[in-house]
Parts: structure tokens; C-alpha cells; sequence
């Protein structure tokens, strides 16, 4: 190669090829980033005997009938800090959303909100947990989307207590889902498991537990003549040793080297993990400083991987008088924003009544900031010479990525319409996803795999 005059040995490039190979291989095998997919904006709990198929439909509509007593869903946008022009069109996509995806991830729960039961009961409902699930997954394939996109269990921990039990739970849902399901023969999935599958295993403490997990899974897969590594999972963040192990330091990033690919994301769990640090039941909230503080550990530890975050959730739910309501309501709300500005864009709902301010929290959200972002995202395409163009914020590649990222999720979660996306930015939400995710250019927006 022709040129200016260098100074490095001509052999120096392959040198550093050959002492790198094994630290491009790990930041490829371990780091290959958010896939742009679809991330629900919560996951809503319910005791497993009591969920049916109609549940989500119920919710909104119980929702929607605590928004108009409380003076309608506007009343509830001023009461959760929603400016007066972004008012209307939030209250409406709300209202929307009320009404045809009230639900987005609904965890049947077989664990703490169950409690303990006989074991031929917990047999029964575990079985019928995936009867329902089941009886989902058609509804949402035929673009029903009053139906959650993703839905599953959480089972009893691996705990020495709990061990039998959560395994036997687990095992029942999974192999009566493939079994009788149903899903393989109308055509819903070929292998049988809905595509918006959720398994959420919690109280992790160790490595050695993640190591079973994926052991069961993969029993399971071997059992069920499912392909390998079709089953995955979510873990909850709920004691002290997943924050700081055993050994003086965070497990996180070796739990996600054990698995393999199979975990999907980290849960905080408010209040366990608060009760194990000591914290007083009147202090326990997810803006607690331990909170914080475990939740930035999750941040760092699952950054570039792949792995999502949720937080937790608010146990203040508006059910009481009209004025206990809009206190818990305009709570609510506040955590929601704040979760958002700390880049933690799931949280769990405990109650129908908390929808309300989901969606308008949420919304409002991506649609305060939209306008700003597009401008943006236009100037860093347009840009020619750096220094001279006009753009008055000059900008990184990678805060164009975290600006794309930003208008993405809007998208996805029906904040912000494709409509509104090309006039703003002159982009289409293809276009917009591979600007956000460059490394998944066959990236879909439509929720799969487990």
C-alpha cells in the first residue's frame, strides 16, 4: 500500500489480530446489543386460579370505568403532570389503548401472589395457567390485540424450600403448553409455545441457580422435542447476593455467561429486595436509595447484552376514597416518569386501576421529547461538514443511536405514530430501527421467542 510513511512493522496489524481474537470473540458472543424488538411497557401480576382468557379485556374496561369516575382520563392527565398541549392527543392514544391493549405482558403468578397451597392445587392451577395461555396465543396470532403479546408464569424459586415445587410447576406449564395447547396443530406456533412466552424464575441469589435453570430448560426442550434454546427466561432482582455475591463481587454478568442467551431480562423486585436490606415497611419504594442503587449495578451489568430491565412496582393503589385515589394516582404516575428518565422503560402493575397512568405517563414521555429528538435525528442525517452546518446541536453517532432509540420505542409502544415519524423526521420505522439497532438489520417490531 502506497502513502504517507509509517512506522509500525508491517507484521505489527497481524500481531494485534492474533492477541484481540479472543476479545473480539467475547464482545461479539456477549455484547451484540438490544435487538430493537418490541419491550412491553409493563407486566401486570395476578394470582394464577383467577386469570382467564378475558382478564386483560376486564382489566381495561375496569380501568377505563375508575377513569371516568375520577372526572375522565384528561382529569387524570392534568393530575399526572401532562402539559396542556400535549393533553389531548396522550388522552386519546390512552383511551386507545384502553380499550384494545389494555395489557401488554400478563404474568400468571404462581409464586408470592398465589402463596402456598396443597400441592394437587398448585397441580391444578399450574396446568390450567397454560390452558389459559393457551387459549390466548390464537387470539393475539389473529391480530386481536385485546389479548396480551407476551404472557406467562413465575413459579416458585430454586431456593432449598421451594425447589421441588417451583421445578414441578414449571415442567407442568411448560410440557401441558406443548402438549395440549393446541398451538402446533391451528397453526399459532410450530412448536407448539405461543410466541410472547414469558418464564420468570425468582429470588435468584447464585450462579448455581441460573445453572439449574438452564438445565431444566434444557430437559425440557430434550423432553418436548422443542429446539434448543427455544426456552429462555426473565430473572428477578430481589436479594442482596444478586447485587453483591458471595464472593465480594456482582454475579449478574456471570449468570448471563451460564445461560447462554436464555435470560431476556432483569426484574427489580421492590419490595423483597427492600425487606432483606432492613429497609422499614413505611420506606420501601422503588425510589428507596438502596433501589437505586441496585438497579444502576443492573444497568452497568446488563449494558450492551441484550438483557432488558424492568423496575419494580408501587404497592399504593388507587382503590380507597376520591382523594386516596388521586394521591395514588399522582404517585403512581411520578414513578412511572421517573423509571423512564432513568432508562428503566418496563415496570409491573399490581392493579387495573394503575393502567390509567401507565399509558398517559408513558405517553407523554416519548411525545414531550419527540419533537426535539426528530429535529435531530434530521440534522445528524443531513449533516455535510462538521463545524460548519447550521445544526444547532452537534451530535455523536452514538447519541443518534440513543436518539433513535428513544423515537423507536415511541413508536413501538403507540406513543408516537409512523405517520407522524416521516413528517417530523423524514423517516420510516424501518429506516428509524436501523438507525437505532445498526447491528440487527433483520429486526422486527412484532414480539417473538420467549
Amino acid at each position: 500500500m502506497s502513502g504517507p510513511p509509517t512506522s509500525l512493522p508491517a507484521a505489527f496489524g497481524r500481531r494485534a489480530e492474533r492477541l484481540l481474537e479472543d476479545t473480539d470473540a467475547a464482545l461479539e458472543r456477549c455484547f451484540p446489543g438490544d435487538d430493537g424488538s418490541r419491550q412491553p411497557l409493563h407486566t401486570c401480576y395476578v394470582p394464577a386460579d383467577l386469570v382467564t382468557p378475558a382478564t386483560a379485556r376486564e382489566w381495561g374496561e375496569a380501568a377505563l370505568t375508575a377513569a371516568e369516575q375520577a372526572g375522565g382520563l384528561s382529569a387524570l392527565a392534568e393530575l399526572a403532570g401532562v402539559e396542556g398541549p400535549l393533553r389531548g392527543e396522550v388522552v386519546s392514544r390512552t383511551e386507545r389503548k384502553l380499550r384494545e391493549e389494555p395489557v401488554e405482558d400478563l404474568r400468571l403468578d404462581l409464586e408470592d401472589g398465589y402463596g402456598e397451597r396443597p400441592g394437587a392445587e398448585e397441580d391444578r392451577d399450574a396446568v390450567g395457567a397454560a390452558r389459559t395461555v393457551a387459549a390466548m396465543a390464537p387470539a393475539r396470532h389473529r391480530a386481536d390485540s385485546s389479548t396480551p403479546a407476551f404472557a406467562g408464569i413465575r413459579f416458585k424459586c430454586l431456593e432449598a424450600a421451594t425447589r421441588d415445587r417451583g421445578l414441578r410447576t414449571l415442567d407442568l406449564f411448560v410440557s401441558t403448553l406443548v402438549r395440549e395447547g393446541g398451538l402446533a396443530q391451528s397453526g399459532v406456533a410450530e412448536d407448539g409455545l405461543p410466541p410472547g412466552l414469558v418464564l420468570t424464575l425468582p429470588k435468584v441469589s447464585t450462579v448455581a441457580q441460573v445453572e439449574v435453570m438452564v438445565e431444566a430448560c434444557r430437559a425440557l426442550e430434550d423432553g418436548l422435542g422443542l429446539p434448543e434454546g427455544r426456552l429462555r427466561f426473565e430473572i428477578q432482582v430481589e436479594t442482596a447476593p444478586m447485587v453483591l455475591g458471595l464472593d465480594g463481587t456482582c454475579p449478574i454478568p456471570a449468570m448471563l455467561r451460564t445461560a447462554g442467551g436464555r435470560v431476556t431480562a432483569l426484574h427489580y423486585g421492590t419490595y423483597d429486595y427492600s425487606a432483606s436490606l432492613g429497609v422499614a415497611a413505611e420506606f420501601q419504594s422503588l425510589e428507596h436509595p438502596v433501589a437505586d442503587h441496585a438497579k444502576q449495578v443492573m444497568q452497568v451489568a446488563v449494558a450492551g447484552t441484550g438483557v432488558r430491565l424492568s423496575d419494580g412496582s408501587t404497592n399504593r393503589l388507587p382503590v380507597g376514597d376520591p382523594a386516596q385515589r388521586r394521591e395514588a394516582w399522582a404517585l403512581h404516575a411520578r414513578l412511572v416518569r421517573r423509571s423512564l428518565e432513568r432508562a428503566l422503560y418496563q415496570g409491573w402493575d399490581l392493579h387495573a386501576h394503575q393502567l390509567p397512568t401507565r399509558f398517559l405517563a408513558n405517553y407523554a414521555f416519548y411525545r414531550r421529547s419527540f419533537d426535539a429528538a426528530a429535529h435531530r435525528l434530521q440534522a445528524y442525517r443531513n449533516r455535510s461538514v462538521p463545524g460548519i452546518e447550521a445544526a444547532d446541536v452537534a451530535d455523536e453517532p452514538a447519541t443518534a443511536r440513543a436518539l433513535a432509540r428513544f423515537v423507536h420505542r415511541g413508536v413501538l409502544c403507540g406513543a408516537i405514530g409512523e405517520d407522524e415519524l416521516e413528517a417530523a423526521a423524514g423517516l420510516g420505522e424501518q429506516q428509524l430501527a436501523a438507525l437505532a439497532h445498526p447491528g440487527h438489520p433483520g429486526r422486527t417490531p412484532t414480539p417473538g421467542g420467549t
